[in-house]
C-alpha cells in the first residue's frame, strides 16, 4: 500500500509572498511530482496543516484556489481529491460548443489522420519548440447530434508523448485529456484560446462537408500543464450554422483586479 504524501514545514520568513500561496505552491509540487496522484485523496486538512506548520484557515485558502482551478475536487463527506480528467470535466471546462437551443453533449470523435511530422512555425512557437522538431499531428472530426460540426488539428511534442501510436490513441477508453493524464502523466490544467472568423479551407471543406469559402469559426488553443508549460496546440474549425461557442466567464482565483 503506497505511503501517504509527506509535506514539509514551511518557513514563513523565507516565502517572500503570502503564506497561503506558499502552501498552494507546495501542494502543486506534490501533485505535479505524482506524490499526490490524480484520483487520490489528500490527507486530512489537520494532518497537512500540522505538517506544514500553518493554520487550517491558511491551508483552506490554498485548497479553495486549487479547487476553483479544477486541480482539486472536494466531495462532501469523502474528502479532497486530486482532479482527474473525465467526460464531465471535459464538457464543463474545455468544451464550449453547444447547439443554438442550448443543448450541450459530448461529441462523437472520429480520427481522420495520425502522423509524425516536423513542426511548422506556428505550433512550434505555441509549444515552445524549434521549427522542425518532431511532433505528432492528429486530425479529428467531431460530430454533434449526428452532424459533423468541428474539425480539430492537434499538434503534440513527440518527446512528451513517447509511445503514443495511432492504435493507442484510437482505442483510448476516455477523453483525449484523460489519455494524456493516465498514460503519460500529463495533466492539462487550463488552456489559452484565440477565436476569429475565417473562410473554410480545403481540408475543412473535405472533413466537414462545407461549401468552399463558407464562413466558420477558428479557435486556436494551447493546452497548459503545471507551470503553464504548453503540451498541446490545437486548431479547431467550427461550423456555426446551428452551433455556438459558449463560455462562462469568471474571475480567476486570486485575481483582485
Amino acid at each position: 500500500m503506497p505511503s501517504a504524501p509527506v509535506f514539509e514545514a514551511i518557513a514563513p520568513e523565507a516565502a517572500g509572498m503570502p503564506l497561503y500561496r506558499v502552501v498552494k505552491r507546495s501542494l502543486l509540487s506534490a501533485i505535479e511530482s505524482g506524490t499526490c496522484a490524480p484520483g487520490k485523496t489528500l490527507p486530512s486538512e489537520t494532518e497537512i496543516a500540522g505538517a506544514m506548520g500553518v493554520s487550517i484557515g491558511t491551508l483552506r485558502r490554498a485548497v479553495d484556489e486549487l479547487a476553483a482551478e479544477h486541480i482539486l475536487v472536494r466531495r462532501q463527506g469523502r474528502g479532497t481529491f486530486v482532479a482527474t480528467h473525465n467526460t464531465d470535466r471535459f464538457l464543463f471546462q474545455f468544451f464550449h460548443i453547444e447547439r443554438e437551443d442550448g443543448l450541450r453533449e459530448p461529441p462523437l470523435v472520429e480520427l481522420v489522420s495520425f502522423e509524425r511530422i516536423r513542426a511548422d512555425d506556428e505550433p512550434a512557437h505555441a509549444l515552445q519548440l524549434r521549427a522542425g522538431e518532431p511532433v505528432i499531428q492528429i486530425e479529428n472530426r467531431l460530430r454533434l447530434q449526428g452532424s459533423a460540426v468541428i474539425y480539430d488539428r492537434l499538434t503534440l511534442p513527440a518527446t512528451l508523448f513517447k509511445g503514443l501510436t495511432e492504435k493507442r490513441f484510437r482505442d483510448r477508453p476516455g477523453t483525449i485529456y484523460q489519455l494524456y493524464q493516465s498514460d503519460f502523466g500529463i495533466s492539462v490544467l487550463r488552456a489559452r484560446e484565440r477565436a476569429r472568423a475565417v473562410a473554410a479551407d480545403r481540408q475543412a471543406v473535405r472533413v466537414l462537408g462545407l461549401a468552399p469559402g463558407q464562413p466558420v469559426m477558428q479557435v486556436r488553443r494551447t493546452a497548459l500543464t503545471f507551470g503553464d508549460r504548453p503540451v498541446e496546440h490545437r486548431v479547431s474549425i467550427i461550423n456555426t450554422a446551428r452551433h455556438e461557442y459558449v463560455n462562462l466567464l469568471s474571475r480567476p482565483a486570486g485575481d483582485l483586479t
